[in-house]
């Protein structure tokens, strides 16, 4: 049965894109993030695509490709565009897929929608949470905002452990903790197989 996961964060560079990358190469997945906000040189796709080594993964086309490292409707205007969510079609595929937002889960995407609006009901959502001051509320407010929308909730640690903090999210919000990603000295294509076989069963 096709599996479809939306990888989304606490807040910004929380390490969505490993995490991504790790389900991708777990679930042998395509990947697909819809927006992409500056960066284009190097996107997350791009990035992704580099740390995978599963031949069975598509890495499909963003739907919009903007320049500037901004929230999405703030690129897009820059960019003298805006943001139609009628234009947003999740790729036509029978594999496994992989979606990463942009940001966290009320990013703007323009004057109506944010990046929760992006999330189907029979997405799997893993929340990438990291430990910071002010990640607690950030953590728990995410978690149970999907949880109340109704989704089927994970929880992916990124960096360095922190007891007090994970042991308060995980009470509070009752999450399913999939693991952590350390603050390893490089990700390559090893470390992320590494990874993919730690996490695989509990996925």
């Amino acid at each position: 049965m096709q599996e479809k996961y939306f990888i989304t964060g606490i807040s910004t560079e929380v390490g969505k894109t490993i995490a991504s990358a790790i389900l991708v190469e777990a679930l042998e997945a395509d990947y697909w993030k819809p927006i992409q906000a500056g960066d284009l040189a190097n996107s997350d796709t791009d990035k992704v695509r580099s740390l995978v080594s599963s031949k069975k993964s598509i890495f499909h086309e963003n739907s919009y490709a903007l320049h500037t490292p901004m929230s999405p409707h703030a690129a897009a205007e820059i960019d003298g565009v805006s943001i139609d969510l009628k234009f947003i079609c999740e790729p036509k595929t029978k594999n496994n897929i992989v979606i990463e937002g942009a940001g966290g889960l009320l990013v703007p995407l323009n004057d109506q929608n944010t990046i929760l609006d992006l999330i189907e009901p029979e997405y799997k959502v893993i929340v990438v949470s990291r430990h910071y001051l002010g990640s607690i509320n950030h953590s728990i407010l995410t978690i149970n905002l999907l949880k109340d929308k109704g989704y089927d909730v994970s929880v992916i640690y990124s960096g360095k452990e922190h007891k007090t903090t994970e042991g308060i999210i995980e009470k509070m919000t009752d999450v399913k903790v999939i693991g952590r990603i350390d603050e390893e000295p490089y990700f390559d294509k090893n470390v992320i197989k590494e990874y993919a076989d730690l996490f695989r069963e509990k996925l």
